[in-house]
């Protein structure tokens, strides 16, 4: 299976990812290999998006760049809402020697109304089909807000309605029980504003659903594309099936060490 890669590659969920199929790929457990990585940053844009694209690099994987910061400096400051279109062009334009099966958003944080036209594209979101969109900041605090007692992460197809395609598949995690009582007791009696204030990320409850979802994103992605590879999955027509649920795939290996 031929991979386009689509990512801002800002963190360590961004770089886990790429890692993780990576790794994946090495060992034969996922068969297929990545055309390119197209990322939305420039070199000396951010630590993060610098180390992602070392590791790009360093695997001889043809990196595309394209800075939307830039973009948007050399289209006279004019609002990202007026210019999405725009960049998608600029960079359907820079892909044009690529013909990947499918591709992949992990971390890529722009809407691509015409991209996901022209790229068939799925995209991992850190919530269950039925949990808060939005970023994954926004998802944790609105899990916190709402005192949920479990969460996800699910792959669906990307479309123009944010968060809203076909879902493909998911698994799922409790964030209430042992190793999580306790922090959510240090929590209670505060509002979400005051806590986004002080301590902020540094909240140990936050930490820990972050930490608790980055472990299973990373094998949730690899177990998609090997049964989409397989054809267990169809990404076409995919908004007429039941999502898959792979939580007992993840968990295991999650249990083995391998959500790294």
């Amino acid at each position: 299976m031929r991979l386009g890669w689509f990512s801002t590659g800002r963190g360590e969920g961004s770089y886990g990812l790429l890692s993780a199929v990576l790794a994946a790929m090495d060992g034969g457990y996922l068969d297929g290999g990545i055309e390119f990585v197209f990322c939305n940053r420039d070199r000396g844009e951010g630590a993060g998006s610098d180390r992602f694209m070392e590791l790009v690099e360093s695997r001889g994987i043809p990196l595309v760049k394209l800075s939307s910061k830039q973009f948007r400096k050399d289209n006279g400051g004019r609002p990202w809402s007026e210019l999405r279109e725009e960049f998608d062009r600029a960079a359907i334009e820079s892909l044009t020697p690529y013909s990947p099966e499918l591709s992949v958003n992990a971390g890529y944080m722009l809407i691509a109304p015409l991209l996901c036209r022209v790229h068939t594209m799925i995209n991992l979101h850190p919530a269950l089909p039925t949990g808060p969109v939005g970023m994954w900041r926004t998802v944790i605090w609105d899990l916190i807000g709402m005192q949920a007692r479990e969460t996800g992460a699910m792959v669906h197809v990307v479309t123009e309605d944010v968060d809203g395609g076909p879902v493909l598949s998911y698994c799922r995690f409790p964030i209430h029980g042992p190793g999580f009582d306790a922090l959510w007791e240090e929590a209670r009696g505060r509002r979400i504003p005051e806590l986004v204030e002080s301590p902020g990320e540094q909240l140990p409850l936050f930490q820990a659903i972050r930490q608790a979802g980055l472990l299973r994103e990373r094998p949730l992605l690899v177990e998609t594309l090997r049964t989409i590879s397989e054809g267990r999955i169809g990404v076409a027509g995919a908004g007429g099936r039941q999502p898959v649920d792979l939580t007992d795939v993840v968990e295991e290996r999650v249990r083995a060490g391998n959500g790294q």
